[in-house]
């Protein structure tokens, strides 16, 4: 890989995992990654592997028969990953942000309940906030959760964008509820919602309705996810207490835009490993093209922006693993490397000219598939929303 995106200050264990997940990327994932992509194939295969090597238990405390392994390693884990087919690293991304969700938030008899079957991949997590009339404005929620007299609940609505939501057998799902608060943000709560995995109705009052069709970001299922009073019972709450949903998912959130700030690092690493593998093979005017000016300096120009990406996800990491506020560095992080990776994707495609556009070459598919990094944990404008304003409180007058 050269010398882009070290591992230096890295603990022997960590090291270790990371050779490991690499050695898996190179044997298992790049070489079937095109041929799947394109038939938008579940990965079946390459997810098993993953199950053995506990990458599902990554951060899950060994209490609960997962690795215990940092938000850090994680990170670094998810970019290998992605480096060799993106989606890989999504049908993962969600269940680690419920089984975090979980770790920080659920009640020990929820812990107890979920966290060991999802160390093993035997119960699959999906997060579920967006809805069709829904992005960013998550004040706008409108699916419901009715209490009943016996102190259950009923739900119903919409929900949109569920990565897993057909292999998913636990999804976080944040409803509004009526606490009677006067600030609708805590007026929210997260239910954990049991289904069968598959398609069309899973459970009394669950529906799945069949994949999305996407540009990118193919092989994993994105779905809706349709509630039709759905009954479910009060110890379903995560943590217990409703009225704190909206605060757990924002959590949730936050480490996700550190995972989805890797994911882009690893879209990054890849776009240029082709580009700089590419401009070595190709030649005009009696020599390789790497050996143009206009080439070399858009080589110098990518490796950069992948170890400023790289660095800047290393830190937001660090800083949530000691347990320090990290939203701003998330924001930071997420931003930069998701318009970054998109650069030097786009970088590589112009390297490989015309063959760019083949559906033969993989950077074809890194074009359509970095795209996604734009969007998935929020725009690039919300981050600067959330970075301006804790500018602003920081440097206040």
């Amino acid at each position: 890989m050269g010398r882009l995106a070290s591992t230096e200050g890295l603990t022997e264990e960590q090291t270790a995992i990371l050779s490991t997940i690499r050695e898996f990327v190179d044997e298992k994932i790049i070489p079937v990654a095109q041929e799947l992509e394109h038939a938008d194939e579940y990965p079946t295969e390459i997810i098993e592997g993953l199950k053995e090597l506990g990458v599902f238990g990554l951060t899950i405390p060994e209490e609960y028969d997962g690795l215990g392994e940092s938000l850090l390693t994680y990170a670094l884990v998810v970019e290998e990953i992605a480096r060799g087919w993106m989606s890989v690293s999504g049908v993962i991304n969600t269940h680690f942000i419920v089984a975090y969700l979980l770790m920080q938030h659920g009640t020990e008899e929820q812990k107890k309940k979920y966290l060991p079957k999802m160390a093993t991949g035997e119960v699959r997590g999906a997060f579920s906030m967006s809805e069709p009339a829904l992005g960013s404005d998550v004040s706008a929620v409108s699916t419901k959760a009715t209490k009943k007299d016996d102190g259950s609940y009923s739900i119903t609505g919409q929900k949109m964008w569920l990565t897993n939501g057909g292999t998913s057998t636990l999804v976080a799902v944040l409803c509004k509820t009526d606490e009677g608060n006067d600030s609708v943000y805590k007026n929210m709560t997260t239910f954990l919602v049991e289904k069968e995995p598959g398609f069309g109705e899973t459970a009394q009052g669950i529906t799945v309705p069949g994949k999305i069709a996407k540009m990118g970001y193919k092989g994993v299922e994105t779905t809706e996810l349709i509630l039709e009073d759905h009954q479910i019972a009060a110890e379903q709450i995560l943590g217990g207490e409703p009225g704190k949903g909206f605060f757990q998912m924002m959590d949730g959130v936050e480490v996700g835009r550190v995972n989805v700030a890797a994911r882009a690092c690893g879209l990054a690493i890849r776009g240029f490993e082709l580009g700089i593998a590419y401009a070595q093979q190709r030649k005009t005017f009696g020599k390789q093209i790497a050996d143009h000016q206009a080439v070399l300096f858009r080589l110098a120009e990518m490796a950069t922006k992948v170890e400023t990406i790289h660095t800047m996800m290393v830190k937001a990491a660090r800083l949530k693993d000691t347990g320090k506020r990290m939203d701003v560095e998330a924001g930071m992080a997420k931003m930069l490397a998701s318009e970054y990776a998109n650069e030097v994707v786009e970088d590589s495609f112009r390297i490989h000219g015309g063959y760019g556009y083949s559906k033969e070459y993989e950077i074809e598919r890194l074009m359509r598939e970095v795209k996604f990094m734009l969007i998935g944990e929020g725009t690039s404008d919300i981050q600067k929303m959330i970075i301006g304003r804790a500018l602003l409180k920081d440097y206040k007058l």
